[in-house]
């Protein structure tokens, strides 16, 4: 900047040290000058100037490197990264049980109306074997809130929030709509253990109001569910049961450390 300045000072000087040598314009008047062509003056002071303006013109009004490295971030197009989840769709089956030893499920009215209302609560745990219903799996746990009463149709609407318990394999967590008398389909909103990481869909259906459901999970997702946790499913109907070893929770007809 100071070698710049200094340079540009001395083209000054000199262009008045020539202009003084020119007559005044009128007499009696100040010299009033005319500025010589830049033709007429040194060309190697010019040179100087030259480049002066150059590196000007490049800081002012130039693309920098650094104005073009920021033109690249934002403007390049960045390849989409790619998930490293598995896409693989597992179909895995559940039957919910209520074998009436648990004291499930639990009606919480919370208005003075006679009739269920919005708000009124249903906290319930039932028990969980596997589709073919040759082992115990666990439990579910969890709580309806009524959303909506439909005396015409029996049809109360809920919103139910809850998990099911797998022992060591870990658990699932389950939200959406729950309407008394009809299947529903919920959303898997994730899990633990095995089922870290995963999500999807369950249709759940009602076989025998409160006590009998089944439920087919689309889980997405995760690796390979085991082998114990993917038997056929039995279809289901009202009079369908667990092996007497899975009701007994056997050491083989049972998950290890199923959640009782």
């Amino acid at each position: 900047m100071a070698s710049s300045c200094a340079s540009s000072l001395m083209i000054s000087n000199k262009v008045q040290a020539a202009f003084a040598n020119f007559p005044p314009t009128v007499k009696g008047y100040s010299r009033t000058f005319t500025p010589p062509p830049y033709s007429s003056l040194p060309t190697k002071d010019f040179k100087i100037s030259t480049s002066c303006y150059s590196r000007r013109r490049l800081i002012s009004g130039g693309r920098s490197s650094k104005t073009l490295t920021t033109q690249a971030f934002f403007f390049s197009k960045q390849k989409p990264k790619e998930s490293s989840r598995p896409s693989k769709v597992q179909e895995m089956c559940v039957y919910e049980i209520n074998e009436h030893d648990r004291g499930s499920p639990v009606y919480l009215k919370l208005s003075p109306k006679k009739e269920n209302s919005l708000g009124d609560l249903g906290p319930f745990t039932n028990k969980l074997y596997s589709g073919d219903l040759q082992k115990r799996l666990g439990i579910t746990a969890g709580l309806c809130v009524l959303i909506q009463h439909s005396p015409e149709t029996g049809k109360d609407r809920f919103e139910a929030i809850y998990s099911m318990y797998f022992g060591d394999y870990g658990h699932i967590s389950i939200q959406g709509a729950y309407v008394l008398h009809q299947d529903t389909v919920l959303a898997v909103t994730g899990g633990s253990g095995v089922f870290e990481g995963v999500y999807g869909t369950v249709k759940l259906q009602q076989i025998a109001f409160p006590f009998k459901f089944f439920y087919t999970m689309y889980l997405k997702g995760i690796e390979d569910l085991p082998a114990e946790l993917m038997g056929k499913p039995v279809p289901p109907t009202a009079t369908v049961e667990p092996s007497a070893a899975a009701k007994a929770a056997e050491p083989h007809a049972a998950v290890s450390n199923f959640t009782d």
